[in-house]
């Protein structure tokens, strides 16, 4: 090797190492689900302020998997170890599973519930059904953040729990809060826009998700999966029985789940398939896109 590369090889070193150590000199706030990420990145963002955000913000649940069965990896636990925070979305499956663990492991670790205020819709409340009627979630239904209105009390929960963090940044964190709920109103607004438009109000979706926002805008979601299970056949022909009976034209499914009896549902009834994914990190655009779906019935 010459001089020259020699010396290009040592500068792209020192570079790289350097970008890494500017890198680790950020906290990491943990949180459990992308849209938890998305939120959290929207108020941490100082772009507007000439300055670099001094938090970093890590995922736990990876994306294209179901956080109701998900485990962390090691270099994730690992990573955790490091963090200044852990956000947690409230109920969801992997947070009752590992929560005391990661506490008891971090004792150091600060953590925030971004569901304080919320009010959980228990099943006997729920807009969720079953093929034979009975309501599908069982325990206070977690997917709070698919709810645009509920939406405005975690983020909140989150902005405080920044200033809890960092007090002297306090009014990026209150301005940034400003914004962000300028774009979910916003956002609320397309989706009513949209349903508006749409003259069925009820839908078919694997994995009951989806409850907080049927719960927003007057609709009912029809669960195929019952209590975590597959349906059985019988089930089955009871949920195709019930699509025709409510002319149902949408049939949702989520990329982490099989979309086997979906498929079956949608081609016995001539509905829509549709596949959403709630956990995206895009949690506006995705509302929107479920709104959408729903209006071209």
């Amino acid at each position: 090797m010459n001089k020259s590369n020699v010396s290009l090889f040592l500068f792209c070193l020192i570079f790289c190492v350097s970008c890494i150590h500017r890198e680790s000199d950020k906290k990491i706030i943990t949180v459990t689900i992308e849209p938890q990420r998305y939120f959290v990145e929207q108020l941490v963002d100082w772009r507007g302020q000439n300055a670099v955000s001094i938090f970093e913000v890590s995922t736990m649940v990876a994306p294209g998997i179901s956080p109701e069965t998900y485990d962390p990896t090691p270099v994730q636990m690992a990573k955790l170890a490091d963090s200044e925070a852990y956000f947690r979305i409230g109920r969801i499956g992997f947070e009752l599973v590992w929560m005391d663990k990661i506490e008891k492991n971090n004792p150091n670790l600060k953590i925030f519930d971004n569901s304080e205020g919320i009010e959980f819709i228990s099943p006997e409340e729920n807009h969720d059904e079953c093929a034979h009627g009975h309501h599908c979630h069982g325990g206070a239904d977690p997917h709070i953040w698919s709810s645009p209105k509920q939406a405005y009390i975690l983020t909140e929960n989150m902005c405080n729990a920044l200033i809890a963090l960092n007090e002297e940044n306090a009014g990026i964190y209150r301005e940034n809060l400003k914004k962000l709920h300028s774009k979910i109103a916003e956002t609320d607004s397309v989706v009513t826009t949209l349903l508006d438009k749409s003259t069925n109000k009820s839908f078919i979706i694997y994995h009951p998700a989806l409850t907080y926002f049927a719960n927003d805008y007057g609709l009912t979601q029809y669960s195929i999966e019952i209590e975590g299970k597959e349906p059985t056949p019988d089930q089955l022909k009871q949920l195709i029985e019930l699509a025709r009976e409510k002319n149902i034209k949408t049939v949702f499914i989520q990329q982490e789940f099989d979309k086997k009896n979906a498929e079956i549902i949608a081609k016995e009834t001539n509905c829509n398939l549709v596949i959403i994914n709630p956990l995206s990190y895009n949690w506006d655009e995705e509302m929107i896109k479920i709104a959408e779906a729903l209006s071209h019935e």
